[in-house]
């Protein structure tokens, strides 16, 4: 196997295993001492251990054994086979995580917080998740559960990740109102407004993760030093540069421009490179709704 797809798939399941750390820890010290419910497959394991005591890694492991049956044929071996190694680390995780949570006499885990600051601790587990969810997502992997319907739709269609999961996380966060163990009916509806809470902001955080790490920018490059620029950038970072040609209206001179399409990320290096060679070149940088092809996303329909 070519080395260059082996540090990429390293640098994968690398990226994958620190989201699924920070995701077990915020969900386990934010959100389950104050019993919040979220959406997905994580929601409804959460929900079976506050309704009765079974540990919701059992549940969680369980749901999406039988989901992944589902996603096999539409997302193949390659995702899924990040998807297993998500789901069965963070089933350990979530177990491991509980012992390490304080706890008070009764064995009750202890709020992090204090008493009364659930919307505040909601806010905190929720950016960690949502980020989370975000990072596992940009590194090919997924969660399982929810998650393998909206990669699945996003394989797809070019549907925000994080909208496709609200219908999912509106059904699981709105059964809470059926199950009389959580209290009175306005202590359901209690739960239910927080879990919506829960459900916008991981939503926005993974949303928000996602497109900042896959945003692209497309470089103008106006230089006499053209060449040495072109072949630095093609060389050094593999990178396809086009060439254009321009008309400079005032000197009435041709000169050649160069066109790059980048990830955001790969910006500092283009600039380190540009400033190396000509310091005086002329760049326009701008922000690219999207872009397709070889190198960038795929075109859905």
């Amino acid at each position: 196997m070519d080395k260059k797809i082996i540090r990429a798939e390293v640098k994968d399941y690398l990226g994958i295993t620190f989201g699924l750390i920070m995701y077990a820890f915020g969900f386990t010290f934010f959100l389950m001492p104050y019993e919040i419910v979220t959406g997905g497959v994580a929601g409804i394991a959460a929900i079976t251990q506050y309704a009765t005591d079974i540990p919701n890694q059992y549940t969680y492991f369980l749901v999406n054994a039988a989901l992944l049956l589902v996603g096999l044929k539409i997302l193949g071996w390659k995702f899924l086979m990040k998807t297993i190694y998500a789901i069965l680390v963070l089933t350990f995780l979530l177990g491991l995580m509980k012992e390490f949570v304080p706890r008070d006499n009764a064995g009750e885990m202890v709020k992090i917080l204090g008493e009364g600051q659930d919307f505040m601790s909601l806010i905190i587990g929720c950016m960690l998740t949502g980020s989370a969810m975000g990072l596992i997502f940009v590194n090919n992997g997924s969660t399982g559960g929810s998650d393998i319907i909206a990669a699945s739709v996003n394989k797809y269609y070019n549907m925000s990740l994080g909208m496709v999961l609200v219908f999912v996380d509106f059904v699981v966060i709105g059964s809470c109102l059926f199950i009389p163990q959580f209290g009175t009916m306005l202590e359901r509806l209690y739960m239910v407004v927080f879990g919506f809470c829960t459900m916008i902001i991981e939503n926005f955080m993974l949303d928000y993760v996602y497109n900042r790490q896959r945003s692209s920018v497309q470089f103008l490059i106006f230089s006499e030093k053209w060449k040495e620029i072109a072949d630095e950038i093609g060389t050094k970072m593999e990178h396809g540069v086009t060439i254009l040609d321009g008309h400079g209206w005032y000197t009435g001179q041709k000169r050649n421009v160069l066109c790059i399409l980048a990830k955001k990320n790969e910006s500092p290096a283009i600039f380190r490179i540009i400033k190396s060679i000509d310091p005086r070149a002329f760049v326009s940088q701008s922000a690219v709704i999207g872009v397709y092809g070889e190198g960038f996303d795929q075109i859905k329909h």
